[in-house]
């Protein structure tokens, strides 16, 4: 049997379900502290789509019918690995599913689940001027050739994720590198990123946030125990980063929660009153990983940004 066969044959059993409950803390592994243990490797390969579609309304599961169908769905892209087909625009080609993981089927419907309507809230009027700075250079012309040309001057105009600096979080579910790797003492949780390989180092002695005026990539986190929730509070983002938009107004409320042998409840309120009009909030179930754990071997200078740069001065030549 193939292993396409065993992923339709057993949708039902691996589909991971839109609301998963908390493990009873009698059943929950335990640090030689006493803490939840949430130590290992952990992917967050759900396929679901950030908004729900309209027509869901506010349904949060799928029926049957369509969890099998989107299970069809997502092993149809696992075998067709999307490659450069005659007359596709080489150019504009980014990796193809060769080096995509296997993704998981959740019956959620989105990864919003507040609002109720599984949408990102409307943005403020500061947050659509933003947007529409942002789009300005793109009519008329592909968005990714837009986004080319938009800020081509020096690495300086390129996004810090393109820079292979950072990706910022929170890290939501993305085509690949998806693995975190959670490490605990008493006084400290870490959590290390596949994505650019990145480290957060999260005090868990409830010290206050450093001052309003130091500002970091990915904010100054804090962490506290709630129950058998590991809750992160984080703040003090910089302006040079940017989740959708918000930046140095962005505040972050995660949650942690055990809720098998295999599985983790991720969920995060994000919070901007500069970019949107009310809080939201996401949720979505992280299964425990065998790894590995692989390089992000991306770094600041390497050639592509040459390549990038080199072609705008080309494309200024031949447009004079």
């Amino acid at each position: 049997m193939t292993d396409g066969m065993r992923s339709l044959r057993a949708v039902a059993a691996l589909a991971l379900p839109a609301l998963l409950l908390p493990l009873p803390a009698a059943g929950q592994e335990r640090t030689p502290w006493g803490d939840p243990d949430l130590q290992g490797l952990w992917a967050n390969d759900v396929v679901t789509p950030l908004e729900r579609p309209a027509g869901l309304g506010e349904r949060l599961e799928l029926t049957d019918e369509e969890l099998a169908e989107a299970a069809a769905a997502n092993e149809r892209r696992r075998i067709d690995t999307g490659g450069p087909r005659p007359g596709d625009p080489i150019l504009l080609q980014g990796y193809n599913q060769f080096w995509m993981p296997n993704r998981d089927v959740s019956r959620q419907t989105s990864l919003v689940i507040d609002p109720p309507d599984g949408r990102v809230p409307p943005l403020t009027p500061a947050g659509a001027r933003r947007e529409a700075l942002a789009l300005e250079s793109s009519q008329g012309v592909p968005a990714q050739v837009a986004e080319v040309r938009r800020h081509n001057d020096g690495p300086e105009g390129r996004s810090l994720w393109e820079r292979c600096l950072t990706r910022g979080v929170p890290r939501l579910p993305d085509f690949y590198n998806n693995t975190t790797l959670v490490l605990q003492t008493p006084d400290h949780v870490v959590i290390h990123m596949e994505m650019i390989h990145e480290t957060r180092v999260i005090p868990l002695d409830r010290r206050p946030h450093v001052d309003a005026g130091i500002r970091q990539w990915h904010g100054d986190p804090r962490g506290r125990w709630e129950g058998d929730t590991l809750v992160v509070e984080t703040t003090n983002f910089s302006d040079k980063t940017n989740f959708k938009g918000s930046q140095a107004g962005l505040h972050l409320v995660e949650r942690f929660t055990r809720a098998g042998a295999d599985a983790l409840l991720y969920e995060v309120t994000v919070t901007d009153a500069d970019t949107w009009t009310r809080p939201w909030t996401v949720r979505f179930p992280i299964r425990k990983s065998d790894g590995p754990l692989f390089e992000y071997a991306c770094h600041e200078g390497n050639y592509a940004m040459f390549n990038t740069l080199a072609g705008a001065r080309a494309e200024e030549t031949e447009d004079r």
